[in-house]
């Protein structure tokens, strides 16, 4: 099964932390990822967002179809979260749209099996694929995108 992580594009300061908005740069950034989804994205994917502005603008670069996930709100538990989508066994594939460290550490327990404080850059998108290989499930990292390196 497929579980996609998607940071936040760059977002403006400012005191109230749910509702800051993304900066221009932001924008060109989640739209650059947004246009790779459209290429690529698993069908039938579920798309999870954190309630934080910053977060919807981003992923409403692509599409305005999601579920908020309020586990996945700023400083969210990476093993809340992926009790909320019930990883590791997805009804289908999903996209997650959050924030670091929780992003970092969801990376670290599904690749790593280990509780750490991975960094993704903001507006990076990270693909994994959870497999059954010769009676042994594993975990793929298949993508990493930086929307700084896309066109």
């Amino acid at each position: 099964m497929d579980l996609l992580l998607w940071r936040h594009a760059e977002a403006q300061d400012g005191h109230d932390d749910l509702a800051r908005p993304l900066t221009e740069h932001g924008h060109r950034q989640a739209k650059r990822i947004a246009r790779w989804l459209e290429r690529h994205a698993p069908e039938d994917l579920r798309r999870c967002c954190s309630p934080a502005r910053r977060a919807r603008e981003t992923l409403e670069a692509w599409t305005k179809d999601y579920e908020l996930l309020p586990e996945a709100a700023p400083g969210a538990a990476p093993l809340a979260v992926l009790a909320a989508i019930g990883w590791p066994e997805l009804e289908r594939p999903t996209l997650i749209v959050g924030h670091q460290p929780t992003l970092g550490g969801i990376a670290a327990l599904v690749l790593a099996g280990q509780h750490s404080t991975w960094s993704i850059r903001r507006s990076a998108l990270w693909w994994f694929k959870r497999r059954q290989r010769h009676g042994h499930v594993e975990t793929v990292l298949r993508v990493v995108l930086d929307a700084e390196l896309l066109d």
